[in-house]
């Protein structure tokens, strides 16, 4: 493989072994066709350096005011200095206020947000009291394995009611009246319409990521929900970015929200992004397993765009050596988690993923994207590559481009 102007080239001296022998009628179309994105888009050589500047918390975790059980559970993990986001948001959820926190992924929001509604459960115990919404069911998930860990010995019931999953059991975990439920907007929605889901004694509502369910069209599910609630509950609003609809939404249904910004640059700004050429699909898997067997590719995430192909690659590439798990909409949320425990304990060090799939995955340390399909905007490419170069920690993309669109 040999380098000129900056972008990777690739020679196959194999037999076109991956090439699909379906074949499309001319003229024919499935979806709405993609933006044409220049792939000088996808370049940025020269990053900025990722400004670490570090952050000196006004409190300690013991001067919250927090049950002795919860700080108790955070010594126990080894919290003891609060992130930027949990030391300013945490001490006004606790004084009830309604909350809206701008922080980057991975920057600690999930705790700014658990830590004072288990301590309200403390004192309340109240069923039904909370409600959490997470645009993926990973992230639920995700949310309600941290919850666990911070409730311990607090007798605390959480439930996660999400897509993919059978509903009637989630129907019966809602009658065991649970404290907290975290759930996707659609999920919910369909929990509502069949009457398994009441919303009259939620006293707390979560917004997370609400920027990225807005961008999966989320928007009228949320108002649907957020306008049944209670109008004296409190919420709190966690978001990357503060979008013009996400404005009109805090105006709604927040009630003089405080709002609270520890965002950084944008994570594109400090990735270093490249193209890599290829003629057809058999020379870019060749180059991609080129690449996948540097020693500094040591945790990649693969974005392809459909879940059979994202499926077909993964298999190609453990066939021939490299240990890759998949995720796509065609999986079990089980072989979704065992698949996402797999990436994240680095027991594989390649995780192929459609972009749906990987919308709110936390997960940390990520050294490169490839974009091994080039996505079908230029927002879900900045999604994509928002992955890497996490937590002021420089990263690097690579987007996969045929030859004829060089420059």
């Amino acid at each position: 493989m040999q380098r000129k102007n900056n972008s990777f080239r690739g020679r196959s001296s194999r037999p076109n072994t991956f090439t699909s022998t379906r074949r499309r009628p001319s003229g024919s179309s499935r979806g709405p066709k993609k933006q044409t994105i220049h792939p000088s888009k996808f370049i940025n050589r020269t990053p900025v350096e990722a400004e670490v500047v570090e952050y000196v918390p006004k409190h300690r975790f013991s001067d919250f005011a927090l049950s002795d059980v919860i700080k108790n559970n955070l010594i126990k993990i080894g919290f003891d200095t609060p992130s930027a986001i949990q030391d300013q948001a945490i001490p006004l959820a606790l004084e009830g206020k309604d909350v809206i926190g701008l922080a980057n992924t991975g920057t600690g929001k999930t705790a700014a947000f658990l830590l004072p509604i288990l301590n309200s459960l403390k004192t309340t115990n109240k069923y039904n009291s909370v409600l959490i919404m997470a645009p993926t069911r990973e992230l639920a998930q995700q949310i309600d394995a941290e919850c666990k860990r911070f409730s311990q010995d607090l007798r605390v019931y959480s439930t996660v009611v999400v897509g993919g999953v059978n509903i009637d059991r989630q129907m019966r975990d809602l009658k065991r009246r649970p404290h907290i439920i975290i759930g996707t907007p659609g999920r919910l929605n369909d929990l509502l319409e069949r009457g398994a889901l009441r919303l009259t004694d939620i006293s707390i509502f979560v917004l997370d990521e609400a920027d990225r369910m807005l961008d999966m069209g989320f928007v009228n599910d949320i108002r649907k929900i957020a306008s049944m609630l209670p109008s004296d509950r409190q919420t709190l609003c966690f978001s990357a970015t503060m979008t013009p609809t996400i404005q009109t939404l805090v105006h709604d249904f927040m009630r003089n929200p405080e709002v609270v910004s520890v965002r950084t640059s944008e994570t594109s700004d400090h990735v270093e992004q490249d193209i890599v050429e290829a003629h057809d699909k058999a020379h870019k898997v060749e180059i991609l397993e080129e690449l996948l067997r540097k020693d500094e590719f040591e945790k990649v995430l693969v974005f392809g765009e459909t879940k059979f192909g994202v499926q077909r690659l993964a298999d190609n590439l453990r066939k021939n050596g490299i240990p890759s798990e998949a995720i796509h909409g065609n999986k079990t949320q089980s072989q979704r988690q065992r698949a996402l425990k797999a990436f994240k304990n680095d027991s594989v060090r390649v995780l192929v993923a459609t972009d749906v799939a990987a919308r709110g995955l936390d997960i940390p340390d990520v050294s490169h994207v490839i974009n091994f399909d080039q996505p079908t905007t230029y927002d879900d490419y900045i999604h994509r590559i928002g992955r890497t170069g996490r937590g002021g920690k420089s990263g690097k993309a690579l987007t996969f481009v045929p030859p004829k669109h060089h420059m």
